[in-house]
């Protein structure tokens, strides 16, 4: 008899990632969680288990919503990767074609491919900070961005766009579509391929949300002493910093926001199970539906940005809209193979695929993680497992 509820399968070639998904939970570190595995287009493990609330009561469900913070910004890239698809957009036409306002203050030559690859300098909301009503209305945000200096000169260097990203973006598909990224997403991704997974969720849904418990991230943007163990850390304790201003100094939101307002930086939510069938329809076919074509998933995962991150500073290697090997939260030293590409949470949270290996892999729980700046040990245990049981799985007949 298990102390916590679990449920769910693994293929017998993937027994190594349930027993890795258990002990994360015999070890304490886990209250709930669930983890998912797409190969070949098909998924070879979904298992949940533990709590989704911190009281204990609540069992996790195959059907339980996670916030996922930083990975929302996946959900935003694929729906633009997707428009980039059926639309032929070029990603070097600069973004004040279709958004004239944008082009203020040094903004005129910025294209997508630099919001993408985090190369626009358009890092910092502190001038205009973004605020619960800012989000409700949309509009708002887009003004503030249109406002905003670039940090750099665009192109010249690159910075995780942590809180202007998916904003950026949205603005974007806007202008092409008339739908903000979050509509757009569910119209022609999670609909489509059946996801539980939203940038907003349908007004008066009757969603199983988990809590969340607070991550060392989360508590840094709450005013916790940052300490001094990274550069990063440092930083984010200076008001003037640039870390600390396109990071805390962007945002006024103290509360927990309504999970049905729009926050394509931050607010998503999503099952194990709905992450792993997107990144998996990135990468393949699942059920007859690709993303993108082959061609654009290469390009996607092809290095466009590499160094040390001017908003982080730690080493960071970018694509277009995703993290690649190797950097202290996306490692290649858990498994990741030299074209993967994905996104960590600093709550903790982990997706990625490889299309070398026909493989996507999506974790989610509510325990946060108790580090900053690298890979959380629960999700780098799975994410191991998961390569050395696809490492043993026979090749494709020619």
């Amino acid at each position: 008899m298990h102390p916590y509820p679990q449920a769910g399968r693994a293929e017998d070639a993937f027994a190594e990632v349930a027993r890795a998904f258990e002990e994360n939970f015999v070890s304490g570190e886990e209250v709930g969680a669930a983890v998912c595995v797409y190969h070949r287009g098909r998924p070879v493990v979904d298992l949940w288990g533990g709590w989704a609330d911190p009281e204990r009561t609540d069992p996790w469900r195959a059907d339980t919503l996670a916030v996922l913070a930083s990975p929302t910004k996946a959900l935003v890239t694929a729906a633009f990767l997707h428009l980039w698809e059926e639309q032929g957009l070029d990603l070097d036409e600069p973004v004040a074609v279709h958004w004239p306002e944008f082009a203020a203050h040094g903004k005129a030559a910025i294209t997508p491919r630099m919001i993408l690859t985090q190369r626009s300098g358009v890092v910092c909301l502190d001038h205009a900070p973004l605020t619960p009503h800012a989000l409700r209305a949309h509009t708002p945000v887009a003004e503030a961005l249109a406002a905003a200096r670039p940090e750099w000169e665009p192109g010249t260097a690159h910075g995780y766009h942590a809180t202007t990203y998916g904003h950026l973006l949205s603005e974007l598909v806007r202008r092409r579509t008339g739908l903000t990224v979050g509509r757009y997403f569910a119209r022609h991704l999670a609909g489509p391929l059946g996801l539980d997974a939203h940038i907003g969720l349908p007004a008066g849904s009757d969603a199983h949300l988990a809590t969340m418990l607070e991550s060392k991230a989360e508590a840094l943007m709450d005013g916790a002493d940052p300490g001094t163990e990274l550069d990063m850390l440092r930083a984010l304790g200076d008001p003037g910093s640039l870390t600390h201003r396109a990071m805390i100094g962007s945002m006024r939101l103290y509360d927990a926001l309504d999970p049905a307002v729009e926050d394509p930086s931050y607010g998503g939510v999503a099952s194990a199970r709905s992450l792993g069938r997107l990144f998996a329809a990135l990468v393949g076919e699942v059920d007859g539906i690709r993303l993108i074509g082959p061609d654009r998933t290469a390009e996607l995962a092809r290095p466009s940005s590499r160094g040390t991150c001017r908003v982080v500073l730690l080493p960071s290697t970018w694509g277009l809209g995703f993290m690649l090997p190797d950097s202290p939260v996306f490692p290649a030293s858990a498994g990741l193979g030299p074209r993967a590409f994905g996104f960590d949470g600093a709550n903790g949270t982990f997706v990625f695929a490889d299309p070398d290996r026909e493989l996507a892999f999506a974790y989610v729980q509510n325990a946060g993680s108790r580090t900053i700046g690298r890979m959380n040990d629960r999700a780098h245990r799975l994410v191991e497992a998961v390569h050395r049981c696809v490492e043993k799985v026979p090749a494709r007949a020619q």
